[in-house]
């Protein structure tokens, strides 16, 4: 089979658009899980309010922006507390040389370390004395030794190790100050306090996050962040050049044989069809989202799905008490009371939230769907 000219052209043409579009659409490789927990972040996940909430209270926090292992190696260093947030990516734990560290009588303190998954319901209130504190997760430490921070029936969130004349401190949740709990001030209160009680100077870990300080040429370590942002060079040189050959030989040969055939007769584009319905409600949910009428919202839906639940467990369709609805729940699908009876007292609140907040009630609501028996 011969190519004329024209189909060389078209070919080339192809060819160098999946060359360019591997290189510059590609993944940068979890570049936005590694700021995640930074406090440079102004995402839900990030903790740049909580940052600026301890320089308003006076208790300034620094970021290290260097290999952990040198501010632990400071031997002429005084006293420190050293605050690390998990991003997701790199797993905390305690290394040999942290623990030498805090045996000196330093404190670490450790946000979204490995605990086990409970039938705790996924959002809580805990109380403590800064208030209650909004804890999003159903992972407990169980039997944990040492002094417990938070807890629950479930087990510990925030707990306490001493190691020699320091200590450590571990919480299960790594959003526990995080921006998207702006509204909930005890939980920035709380934080604080584990921080600023051992009154030594607060250092926050952003090496781990991809932040170094410029000029420093020290090489990032295994598990400590990215040091420098990916260059194109960088990129080219990591990228696997044999998954890219494969690619473009695969899809010459597509090309080359779908240019032997006819395409046949243009077909004409139809104007879609508009959906009066779903216009109606696009515009009504963008109107309540301008006017931030969340607890509208919460009222609307609450009572719909409230209604579909009823019906899925043979209740009929006029609102019943919440109580009658749970005692059905937990008889037909086995499943713990307060799974359903926190996200139906959700909808109740007459207060207003936040987008963050909505979203994970939707997510509870779809998570209670799948469990409702069959119709």
């Amino acid at each position: 089979m011969q190519l004329n000219k024209r189909q060389i052209w078209i070919v080339a043409i192809v060819l160098l658009t999946l060359v360019m579009m591997t290189i510059f659409m590609a993944p940068r490789g979890g570049g936005s899980r590694l700021a995640q927990g930074s406090t440079y972040g102004r995402s839900p996940d990030g903790y740049g309010a909580w940052y600026a909430f301890m320089q308003e209270r006076g208790t300034p926090v620094e970021r290290w922006q260097k290999p952990l292992r040198m501010l632990l190696s400071d031997q002429d260093a005084s006293k420190l507390t050293v605050l690390r947030i998990s991003n997701g990516i790199e797993r905390l734990g305690l290394t040999p040389n942290e623990q030498a560290w805090v045996k000196q009588g330093n404190v670490l303190v450790l946000l979204g370390t490995h605990a086990r998954s409970t039938q705790a319901p996924f959002t809580s209130d805990l109380s403590s004395p800064q208030g209650d504190i909004r804890i999003e997760t159903s992972r407990r430490k169980l039997n944990p030794e040492g002094q417990v921070w938070l807890k629950d029936n479930f087990g510990a969130v925030v707990w306490e190790q001493a190691i020699g004349q320091g200590k450590v401190i571990y919480a299960s949740t790594p959003y526990l100050a995080a921006n998207a709990y702006q509204d909930f001030r005890p939980n920035y209160e709380f934080l604080a306090k584990l921080l600023a009680d051992s009154k030594h100077p607060i250092w926050v870990d952003e090496y781990m996050h991809g932040y170094q300080d410029e000029g420093s040429s020290t090489p990032a370590e295994p598990n400590q962040g990215r040091s420098t942002p990916v260059t194109l060079l960088a990129y080219l040189t990591g990228t696997p050049v044999l998954l890219v050959i494969v690619q473009a030989i695969v899809f010459l040969v597509v090309l080359m044989w779908g240019l032997n055939r006819r395409l046949g007769p243009a077909i004409v584009v139809t104007s879609p069809t508009v959906n009066n319905s779903e216009a109606y409600i696009q515009a009504l949910a963008g109107a309540l989202y301008k006017a931030e009428c969340s607890e509208f919202v919460l009222e609307t839906v609450g009572k719909a799905e409230q209604l579909h639940i009823q019906t899925a467990l043979g209740l009929g369709n006029t609102l019943l008490p919440l109580e009658t609805i749970v005692n059905a729940w937990v008889q037909q699908t086995g499943r713990p009371a307060a799974e359903l009876e926190a996200t139906l007292r959700m909808a109740k609140r007459q207060r207003r939230v936040s987008e963050a907040e909505l979203n994970r009630w939707l997510n509870d609501i779809h998570a209670v769907r799948q469990h409702l028996p069959s119709q």
